[in-house]
């Protein structure tokens, strides 16, 4: 639909922003971009798109979109596309042997939409057409958002699955409500930036004390390590004070010296 002069102003809002990990068809982020803008999200971050980018097939589906496409953001790392994020939400219909949250669109809808208004910067990923998201980027969300697909035809077009997520995004637009764990923080929350390096701190420490055995376990005894901390939700005061707390423990009571960290 094209805007008549007598329309109101568009809504178009920052936060949250959307993810494609790996998209692989130029029509699918355009068809992306044309459906967030449709309900009033302007943020699309694009991570190793598969084809060059700009990317002509997206400009002609987005009919409409098209600032939106050329403000999207394009990175060729994960962390760094979620690295200004206070909390990431990974969109997947595999279930996963994780610890996490699981929430259907309304509800992930209604809590992104509370963070938002309580100054969070909230991110969806999506993952691409034909796998979905690694398990590694599924382990650096603090949620995961699922669908009630059809169990014997789950895989959902990549446009349609954000399709989904925006409908419900702007469903919750006139009701949503900051949760006490929003409200009442009182340092801003961490970022997953601050995180990762709250995790590589920690991770570098018990390295060095050998906690990390076998050697074939240390990819998932870092992911069981990783979960219990992003479901606490941390704030930037937290995290500063969780790497503290490794700092003492390891140099500040006869561990190893401080010119050896």
């Amino acid at each position: 639909m094209t805007r008549a002069p007598h329309m109101p102003p568009p809504i178009e809002e920052k936060w949250p922003a959307v993810v494609l990990v790996r998209p692989q068809m130029g029509e699918n982020i355009g068809a992306a971009a044309r459906v967030l803008l449709n309900f009033g999200l302007a943020s699309l971050r694009l991570v190793e798109p598969r084809d060059r980018w700009p990317n002509p097939k997206a400009a002609v589906v987005a009919a409409g979109a098209d600032q939106l496409l050329e403000n999207a953001r394009v990175e060729w790392r994960f962390e760094d596309a979620v690295a200004d994020a206070t909390l990431v939400v990974a969109a997947t219909a595999r279930p996963r042997d994780m610890e996490k949250p699981v929430w259907g669109p309304r509800e992930a809808a209604g809590k992104i939409l509370a963070a938002v208004r309580a100054g969070e910067r909230p991110a969806v990923v999506f993952g691409p057409e034909a796998a979905g998201l690694e398990n590694e980027e599924i382990a650096r969300a603090d949620a995961i958002m699922t669908y009630p697909v059809n169990p014997g035809f789950p895989s959902l077009n990549l446009a349609n699955s954000v399709a989904v997520f925006a409908f419900a995004y702007g469903e919750a637009r006139q009701e949503g409500d900051v949760p006490a764990w929003f409200r009442d923080a009182l340092s801003p929350p961490a970022t997953q930036a601050e995180l990762e390096g709250l995790f590589a701190h920690l991770e570098r420490e018990l390295e060095r004390g050998r906690f990390f055995y076998p050697p074939d376990k240390t990819p998932l005894m870092k992911r069981n390590l990783r979960a219990p901390l992003l479901r606490a939700h941390l704030t930037q005061q937290e995290v500063q004070t969780l790497r503290g707390v490794i700092k003492a423990l390891t140099i500040g009571r006869g561990g190893r010296k401080k010119e050896e960290g």
